[in-house]
């Protein structure tokens, strides 16, 4: 598949973020949701857009490889903010797929698309996020990508529940982006 990513804005991508929301029941249903929540693609948008240092990514997949004419089509979200906790950290707060294209290298190839754009252009030395206790699927892909616990954790509130996140980070290595800009064959 041929993987781009794509700054997201409210103006523009709230719609098809939304359908990504919705080929997700999986996620949602971690949540204790029946599915996604509705307005839930503007909300997040918005919070992006004012949010200092924090970016949205839309993960673009070609309609057909090798065919620029016939478009690409938003499958996944990378939220997250740079030079937060310090600055020279980047934070993620959520790297999502719809449920059609998983387990097809997505993830992974738009995360090898950002790293080395986190660490040449961003200036970033290390990248951290926080995996639900009750997700060992993303706990094992971001382990597959050299993220390693870092042996904290914390208690957060999400709805009703209290939820156990348990730390991860990757010490980043700058090295020169394959090809120009954020797209990946």
């Amino acid at each position: 598949m041929t993987i781009s990513l794509l700054p997201l804005e409210a103006s523009l991508h709230t719609d098809a973020l939304q359908r990504v929301y919705e080929l997700s029941p999986a996620y949602w249903t971690m949540y204790h949701l029946a599915q996604a929540p509705a307005g839930q693609a503007a909300r997040d948008l918005a919070a992006i857009e004012t949010e200092p240092g924090r970016v949205g990514l839309g993960i673009l997949v070609a309609n057909e490889p090798g065919n620029p004419r016939s478009g690409a089509q938003l499958v996944g979200l990378i939220d997250f903010r740079m030079h937060w906790p310090d600055p020279d950290t980047a934070y993620i707060g959520i790297v999502l797929v719809a449920e059609p294209f998983q387990r097809q290298r997505v993830a992974t190839d738009a995360w090898s698309l950002l790293e080395p754009w986190l660490a040449a252009e961003a200036g970033l030395r290390v990248v951290r996020l926080g995996v639900e206790q009750f997700n060992p699927g993303a706990l094992k892909f971001f382990q597959s990508l050299g993220f390693v616990l870092s042996g904290e954790a914390q208690r957060i509130r999400s709805g009703k529940r209290l939820v156990r996140l348990l730390a991860m980070q990757k010490d980043l290595v700058e090295s020169p982006p394959e090809g120009q800009g954020l797209a990946k064959s």
